[in-house]
C-alpha cells in the first residue's frame, strides 16, 4: 500500500481524458444546464406533465444514473480488470448478504410489532421513545462491535467494502438532514425554482444528483488508485511540500464544520419531537449515538452504521409518500402517479389567488408592513410610544381589578418589547419584511410548476426578474454539483472499496440508492400541498388537527397559524410552514398512524446521524492525520495517530453541538453554503492536478487560497451585520448572484489562478534549468 505521507513527484503523469469522458459530459450538461436554461420554453403538457418540470424532477435524474452506469460498464471492460474476488472475499460478501437480509426482515417485524402495540393502546410518547432509543442503541452497538485502533480500518475500513454496501453507506452519508427533512419542504414552499431572486425547489434535486456524474467521471476512480486515507492526502501526495496539505486540511475542516452544524441541528429537532425533551437536551442525546460510532470504530463502524441507517431512512421516506399517493390517487407508486395532482394544484392556486378572504388577509399583511415602516421613520419616538401604551394598559387592568391572567399577559407583552433603539430597528425591519413578503398572492409562494420569477416577454422589470431568477438557479445548481465533487466526507467513502473497478460500481449504486429518495421528494411536496390546499385550508380554527398545536409548541418557526382577518376560518395565507416541518409532519397531515410518525422521525434522525458521523470523522482525521502528523506515519505509532483523531473528533463534536444550539440558520442554507466552500477550495486544483501534469505546487496553493478566499469574502461581505459594521451602502451582489452561490466566483477564480500560476512557475523553472 502506498504511504500517503510520501509525496509523488510534482511532474507525475496526468490521467487521460478520453472521448468517453467528453461525450458523457455533454449528455450530462444538456440534461442539466440545457434543460434548465430553456425551461420556460418547455412548458408544453405531455401526459399531464409540464415537460420542463418532469425533466427537472425526474428525467434528468434518470439520465444521470445512465451516464454513471454506462461509464462504469465501459471503463471496467476497457480496463480488463473486473477480476474475480478471491475465495475469502466471496465468503465475506455472502456473510454480509445474509446479515443484511436478516436485519431488514427483523426491522420490518419490529415495525409491525410496534404498530400492533399502538393499536392495542401503547401511548404515543412510548412509541416515539422506543423508536429513538432502539435505533440509537443499534447504531451504538455497531460502533462498539466495530471498534478499532488499526489505521487502515479506522481511516478506510480496511478497503474491503463491497460496492453495493458502500453505495448504501454513501447514500446514507449523502442524504443528510437537508435531504430528508428540508428538501421536500423546500419543494413545497419554492415549487420549481424558488421565489424572486432566491433559488430553490428542484435546484436541489438536480444539483445533488448531477454532481455524482462529475464524481464518477473525473475524481473517484483516480483518487482510489492512489491508496489514500484522506482528501488532503491527495494534495500532499500530488504536489508535495507542506502548504498544499495544510490548506486542504483547513478547508476540509471549514466546509465540514458548516455542514455538521446543520446535521446536529436536525438531530436536536427530531430527538426533542420524539421524546418531548428540550431542543438542547435532544442535541446531546443524539450526539451520543454519533460519537459512539465514529469515536470507537472510525470508518469501519461508520460504514456499517450507515448501511443500517439507509434502510431506516429510505423506509421512513417511502412509506408515508406511498401511503399519501395511494390515499389520493389509488396508486402507491408516488413518482409515477403524482403528475395527476399538478393540474389540480394549479387550479387550487388560481382559486386561492382570486379568493376574497385570501385578498383580505393579504391587505392586512400589507397594512402591518406599512405600520412597521412608519415606526422605523422615528424609532426612538415609536419605541417610547409603544412602552407607554403597554404601561397604560397594565394600569387600566389594575384599576379595574382585572383577572390576574390578563395582567400577566399584559406585563409579558411589555417585557417582550425591544430593549433599545438598535434592537427595535432590527426587529421591526425584520417584521416589516416578513409581512411584506406575505402580502402577496399565495403568501409569497410561487406557482408550483412555474419556472422562474418574472416574465421574459413582459415589462422591463419582469424581464429583469426572470433573468435574475434563472441566473441564480443555474448558479446554485453549479455550486451544488461542483461542491459534490469537493466534499471530503463523500470522497473518502470511495477509498473503502477493494479496487478502482469496485469504486466505479459503487458510485453507480450510490446514485441509484440516492435517486430512490430524490425522485420521491418532489412527489411528496405535491401530495402534501394538495392535502393542505384542498383539505386543511377552509377549516374552522377550533376544528384544526391537533398536530398543528403540538409542532407549534415545539418551535413556532416550524409552523404557526393566526386568524389574521378575524373570520375564524383558516386561509392559506394564515398558515406558516417552515421547510423543516413538511416531511416530519407528513404522517399526521395524511392521517397515518403515529407509528409512521415515529418511523419518519427515526428516519430523519438516521439521515442526520449518518452524515454527522462521516463529517466528524473527516474533521478529526484532517486535524490529526493531516495537520498534526502531516500524513507521516513514521513520526509516531499508528495507534497514537488514531487516538489523536478520536480526541479531535470529540472536541469538534462538542463545539458543533454548541453552535447548533444557537440555531444559526435553516438547514438548507447551511448545507448549501458548505457546497460553495468545498467546490471553490478543492475542485479546480484537484481536477487540474488529476488530468494535467503541468500544475505546480505554487499554483495549487494560490488556486486553493484564491478560490476559498473569494468565496468567503463574497459570503461575508453580503451579511447585513457585516455590511452595517463596515459602513457599506447599497447591495453588494455581483451580477445579482445570491451569497449562497458564492462558489461560482470562487471556482472561476481558483481555475484561472491555478492555470496562470502554473504557466508562470513552469516557465520560470525551465528558465532556471
Amino acid at each position: 500500500m502506498m504511504n500517503p505521507g510520501k509525496p509523488a513527484p510534482e511532474s507525475q503523469p496526468a490521467a487521460s481524458f478520453s472521448s468517453l469522458h467528453g461525450w458523457l459530459l455533454v449528455i450530462w450538461f444538456m440534461a442539466s444546464f440545457g434543460v434548465v436554461f430553456f425551461a420556460y420554453d418547455l412548458q408544453q403538457i405531455v401526459a399531464g406533465w409540464p415537460v420542463s418540470y418532469w425533466f427537472a424532477a425526474q428525467g434528468s435524474v434518470l439520465v444521470f444514473i445512465a451516464v454513471v452506469a454506462v461509464f462504469a460498464w465501459i471503463s471496467n471492460r476497457k480496463d480488463g480488470r473486473a477480476e474475480a474476488a478471491d475465495l475469502i472475499d466471496v465468503f465475506y460478501t455472502r456473510r454480509i448478504h445474509r446479515r443484511f437480509l436478516a436485519y431488514v426482515v427483523l426491522f420490518l417485524v419490529f415495525l409491525l410489532m410496534l404498530a400492533l402495540a399502538e393499536h392495542f393502546g401503547l401511548r404515543k410518547i412510548w412509541v416515539g421513545a422506543i423508536f429513538l432509543f432502539s435505533t440509537v442503541f443499534l447504531y451504538a452497538l455497531i460502533g462498539i462491535y466495530g471498534r478499532t485502533s488499526k489505521a487502515s480500518e479506522y481511516y478506510v475500513a480496511g478497503r474491503r467494502i463491497p460496492a453495493v454496501y458502500n453505495g448504501m453507506a454513501v447514500a446514507a452519508d449523502w442524504m443528510s438532514a437537508a435531504s430528508f427533512i428540508s428538501m421536500a419542504g423546500g419543494l413545497y414552499l419554492q415549487g420549481f425554482s424558488g421565489s424572486g431572486s432566491q433559488p430553490g425547489g428542484l435546484v436541489y434535486v438536480l444539483g445533488w444528483t448531477g454532481g455524482f456524474c462529475l464524481v464518477a467521471l473525473l475524481v473517484a476512480p483516480h483518487l482510489r488508485k492512489m491508496d489514500l486515507y484522506t482528501v488532503p492526502d491527495f494534495f500532499g501526495s500530488r504536489f508535495g511540500g507542506h502548504w498544499p496539505r495544510v490548506i486542504a486540511a483547513w478547508a476540509a475542516v471549514l466546509c465540514s464544520f458548516t455542514y455538521v452544524v446543520a446535521q446536529i441541528y436536525g438531530v436536536g429537532l427530531i430527538t426533542s419531537r420524539l421524546t418531548g425533551v428540550q431542543f438542547e437536551i435532544g442535541i446531546l442525546l443524539g450526539l451520543g449515538g454519533v460519537l459512539v460510532c465514529s469515536f470507537l470504530g472510525g470508518m469501519r463502524a461508520v460504514t456499517w452504521t450507515q448501511v443500517t441507517q439507509y434502510v431506516v431512512l429510505i423506509l421512513a421516506f417511502l412509506i408515508p409518500v406511498s401511503w399519501l399517493a395511494y390515499k389520493q390517487l389509488g396508486n402507491p407508486l408516488a413518482p409515477v402517479a403524482y403528475g395527476q395532482q399538478l393540474p389540480k394544484i394549479a387550479e387550487l392556486e388560481r382559486r386561492l389567488m382570486s379568493s376574497p378572504a385570501e385578498i383580505e388577509v393579504i391587505h392586512e399583511y400589507a397594512r402591518r408592513s406599512a405600520d412597521y415602516a412608519r415606526k422605523l421613520e422615528n424609532v426612538t419616538e415609536s419605541l417610547d410610544r409603544e412602552k407607554k401604551k403597554h404601561r397604560d394598559e397594565i394600569q387600566r387592568l389594575l384599576r379595574t381589578h382585572a383577572e390576574e391572567a390578563d395582567i400577566v399577559v399584559a406585563r409579558r407583552a411589555l417585557a417582550a418589547l425591544p430593549r433599545d433603539e438598535a434592537s427595535a430597528r432590527e426587529r421591526w425591519n425584520r417584521a416589516m419584511g416578513d409581512n411584506l413578503d406575505r402580502a402577496k398572492p399565495l403568501a409569497g409562494m410561487p406557482e408550483h410548476t412555474r419556472p422562474f420569477a418574472g416574465n421574459p416577454e413582459g415589462t422591463p422589470e419582469e424581464k429583469k426578474s426572470y433573468e435574475t431568477s434563472r441566473r441564480n438557479f443555474l448558479a446554485l445548481m453549479f455550486c451544488l454539483m461542483i461542491g459534490t465533487v469537493g466534499l471530503p466526507h463523500l470522497l473518502t467513502r470511495f477509498y473503502t472499496t477493494r479496487s478502482v473497478t469496485e469504486t466505479r460500481n459503487s458510485v453507480t449504486w450510490s446514485l441509484f440508492f440516492i435517486a430512490l429518495l430524490y425522485l420521491s421528494a418532489p412527489a411528496l411536496a405535491v401530495l402534501v400541498k394538495y392535502e393542505i390546499m384542498g383539505h386543511l385550508v377552509g377549516q374552522r380554527f377550533d376544528e384544526l388537527p391537533v398536530w398543528i398545536a403540538q409542532w407549534a409548541r415545539l418551535d413556532p418557526s416550524l409552523i404557526s397559524v393566526s386568524d389574521v382577518n378575524g373570520d375564524h376560518i383558516l386561509q392559506f395565507a394564515e398558515l406558516r410552514l417552515g421547510a423543516d416541518i413538511v416531511m416530519l409532519a407528513t404522517p399526521e397531515i395524511g392521517g397515518l398512524p403515529y407509528v409512521v410518525s415515529g418511523l419518519v422521525a427515526a428516519g430523519g434522525l438516521a439521515a442526520a446521524l449518518s452524515t454527522a458521523d462521516g463529517l466528524l470523522l473527516t474533521i478529526g482525521n484532517a486535524l490529526a492525520h493531516d495537520l498534526f502528523y502531516r500524513g507521516e506515519s513514521d513520526r509516531s505509532g499508528a495507534v497514537r495517530r488514531v487516538m489523536l483523531s478520536k480526541f479531535a473528533l470529540l472536541l469538534v463534536a462538542l463545539l458543533a453541538a454548541y453552535v447548533a444550539a444557537q440555531r444559526p440558520a435553516d438547514i438548507l442554507y447551511l448545507v448549501s453554503a458548505s457546497f460553495s466552500l468545498a467546490g471553490a477550495a478543492f475542485v479546480p486544483v484537484m481536477i487540474l492536478g488529476i488530468f494535467w501534469s503541468g500544475v505546480t505546487r505554487p499554483a495549487a496553493v494560490a488556486g486553493m487560497l484564491s478560490g476559498l478566499g473569494l468565496t468567503l469574502y463574497y459570503m461575508l461581505v453580503n451579511v447585513p451585520v457585516v455590511r452595517s459594521f463596515l459602513g457599506l451602502q447599497g447591495v453588494g451582489l455581483w451580477f445579482d448572484i445570491e451569497p449562497v452561490s458564492a462558489g461560482v466566483f470562487g471556482v472561476a477564480a481558483g481555475l484561472f489562478v491555478t492555470i496562470l500560476v502554473s504557466v508562470l512557475t513552469r516557465s520560470h523553472n525551465r528558465a532556471v534549468c
